[in-house]
């Protein structure tokens, strides 16, 4: 069944004018959804309109919108009243600029919609304006009324028909340096910048919405699944992860299929021997950046072997000559 219309009206760019309708392009109707019931006699749970003050029931047609003017004062506004704010976009999406699309910032944009001609006449007005969008290669910006309140809309040529975006204004955007003004400036090295931009590399692709696996949804399904056959529901474990102590072993690690390696246990220092202090950063300096082949190298590079243990028949002639140098 198609989805209902969000809004009918004309499309008209100048002299050129038809008909057509607004229909939502994404929709949220098949995630799972849950209703609130009582636990006690498993019946839906109903909500009333009460007065804030009395507590009692009030019918749907004494309910008005109203405006807060201070703590316990509103001002009323009646449908009527609302109905008589005569905008054009209440009924026609009118065209008034062309602008690039790449300037739009994509925090302005609300939610896409689908423009399609309404009816069988205008089809050849449609096609002109789509047609003329799709040659500017830019998107045309208009305005239009949707539930009481007029929208920006920047419409663009897909396919065989409009699809336009609703945009929001200037003052429903919150400003990012409110935001980021208090992140450190963290100078990153050139190897570690390179080892970054390996694993970019092998985590690259092509954009596949198909490819995408809602696993909460699944796993929703799969709890309803298990309730309706009675099973018991296991309790999940949380996954934690070891803290990253070196930023560059974690970059390194990532390379390698993200598996952290065992901390080997320190060697005690030799006798007479002053172990040297250990720089910071000079062990990431070591490791060498010579693109894919080197990270390649890395790798696959196997852990050093243990030296092999002396037999012990090479340690009793080893005694053994040891013993005859001492008595000669």
């Amino acid at each position: 069944m198609a989805p209902r219309a969000n809004w009918k009206g004309f499309l008209r760019l100048s002299l050129v004018t038809c008909p057509v309708a607004l229909f939502p392009a994404t929709s949220e109707s098949e995630k799972v959804s849950f209703n609130q019931i009582n636990r006690k006699t498993g019946h839906r749970i109903k909500y009333q309109k009460v007065d804030a003050e009395t507590g009692e029931d009030v019918d749907n047609e004494d309910i008005v919108k109203g405006y807060k003017i201070d703590t316990d004062s509103y001002l009323e506004v009646t449908k009527d009243e609302l109905d008589n704010i005569a905008l054009e976009s209440t009924h026609t999406i009118e065209i008034d600029q062309f602008v690039p699309r790449a300037e739009i910032d994509d925090l302005y944009i609300i939610r896409p919609y689908y423009l399609v001609p309404d009816g069988k006449v205008g089809h050849d007005a449609y096609a002109v304006i789509r047609d003329t969008i799709k040659a500017t290669g830019k998107v045309a910006l208009a305005r239009v009324v949707l539930t009481n309140r007029e929208h920006i809309i920047a419409l663009e040529a897909r396919d065989n028909g409009l699809v336009g975006l609703l945009l929001r204004y200037p003052y429903e955007v919150r400003k990012a340096s409110d935001y980021f003004d208090d992140i450190k400036d963290v100078k990153i090295t050139k190897d570690m910048l390179d080892l970054a931009k390996h694993i970019v590399e092998q985590k690259s692709g092509h954009f596949e919405p198909t490819a995408f696996e809602d696993h909460y949804e699944a796993a929703l399904l799969d709890l309803i699944e298990q309730k309706k056959a009675g099973h018991p529901i296991a309790k999940a474990k949380v996954k934690t992860e070891g803290n990253v102590i070196n930023l560059m072993d974690a970059l390194r690690q990532s390379l390698k299929g993200g598996k952290s390696a065992p901390t080997p246990a320190k060697a005690a220092p030799a006798k007479g021997k002053k172990s040297r202090k250990r720089v910071e950063g000079q062990r990431e300096m070591l490791f060498p950046i010579e693109g894919k082949k080197a990270a390649a190298k890395e790798t696959k590079r196997e852990p050093a072997k243990r030296p092999a243990k002396t037999s012990s028949a090479k340690t009793s002639a080893a005694k053994g000559s040891a013993a005859k140098r001492k008595a000669g």
